[in-house]
């Protein structure tokens, strides 16, 4: 899949999030009439999320949306189960599912050890699924988490399956940046669930494409397009950096611009949140030496990474719109692909446009 290339920094291998070493997706899909939905889970590496917890933070660009567990992550700055992301109405659903998978593989949860802090992110699906069907549960968290994976599919598939973006077929998308700092080098990888933003202010590589693209949708298509900027965003940041929770926060704050870049502004009904965590050091669960001696990039390296959090979303979004399919889900809605739609976009964009 060909595609823009944003930013003046070198992606990593895989170009997606599991640049990231340890770092792995995996899916639950239902695509079937009105039901086209899913879930994605990204896990921060191989073993125990709940024993070996990971660094990380959160911001909140915009509120306008539903979570579980967002709030004591930022308290104790760690992750202690993968991120799940799905539709907003299964917020619940798959938090439970993660609770029950929790005391499964912990039998003294709550009892001899503490709670789990479930973390749950969502985004509406509502135009293309029944959201009022609830149909996503623990089987589907099982089966995301099994297929966990270094190489993983993007665009209309698990959580994004049912989401648009700027008025297009959204979903998920990933990229990678590579950071240096003096001698120092990491990666940053993201992955996004797409499902924001107007059609005639979509902007991809600088080239304000929108405005051409609604042109070629019918009437119908072109009003359920030509809305609000609402619908949300979930940015999901991960790096090898060693970073603390405060510097993790700022990392994550900087996913905004990559975002402004496509042509959002956060509009009212917009839920747009960044998580960010690194795998260069773990949280032992039981407190185990009673003093940690961690290491920290300097302030000053942050500057690299600020840089490539910008690029790396920028580049996710574009990735979930270029390999996402057109869909036709609830009542006869469709979302239509953008390579679908403008199948010739590349003469669209201008010479000094980069395509990989």
């Amino acid at each position: 899949m060909t595609r823009p290339v944003v930013g003046r920094l070198r992606a990593g291998p895989r170009d997606t999030i599991a640049d990231v070493a340890g770092v792995t997706v995996g899916h639950a899909t239902l695509a079937e009439a009105d039901i086209q939905t899913g879930l994605t889970i990204v896990r921060p590496h191989a073993a125990d999320p709940f024993l070996q917890k990971v660094p990380a933070a959160a911001v909140v660009i915009n509120g306008f949306g539903k979570s579980a567990g967002l709030m004591q992550l930022n308290e104790l700055g760690v992750l202690e189960t993968p991120i799940a992301l799905c539709t907003t109405l299964s917020v619940g659903a798959l938090a439970m599912a993660q609770v029950r998978a929790t005391i499964a593989a912990h039998p003294g949860l709550a009892r001899t050890t503490t709670t789990v802090n479930p973390l749950v992110l969502e985004c509406n699906d509502g135009y293309l699924n029944d959201v009022q069907a609830l149909v996503v549960g623990d089987a589907h968290y099982n089966a995301a988490l099994a297929a966990a994976a270094p190489a993983f599919q993007r665009g209309a598939v698990g959580a994004g399956r049912g989401m648009s973006c700027f008025g297009l077929k959204g979903g998920i998308g990933t990229a990678s940046r590579i950071a240096d700092f003096g001698t120092l080098r990491y990666t940053l990888g993201a992955l996004v669930l797409a499902n924001f933003g107007r059609l005639e202010s979509l902007i991809v590589a600088g080239c304000p494409l929108g405005a051409v693209l609604g042109d070629r949708l019918s009437e119908r298509a072109r009003l359920a397009a030509a809305q609000r900027d609402d619908g949300s965003i979930i940015v999901v940041l991960a790096t090898d950096a060693p970073l603390d929770h405060r510097q993790l926060r700022r990392v994550a704050t900087r996913a905004a611009a990559g975002i402004g870049r496509t042509g959002s502004y956060y509009g009212h009904g917009s839920g747009d949140i960044a998580l960010a965590f690194t795998t260069a050091s773990t949280v032992p669960h039981d407190a185990s030496p009673p003093v940690r001696d961690i290491r920290v990039l300097a302030e000053i390296g942050l500057e690299s990474l600020f840089e490539a959090a910008a690029e790396v979303t920028e580049q996710a979004i574009i990735d979930a719109l270029f390999t996402a399919e057109t869909v036709m889900g609830f009542d006869g809605h469709i979302r239509y692909a953008l390579t679908d739609l403008a199948p010739d976009w590349a003469t669209l964009m201008p010479p000094s446009a980069r395509i990989r």
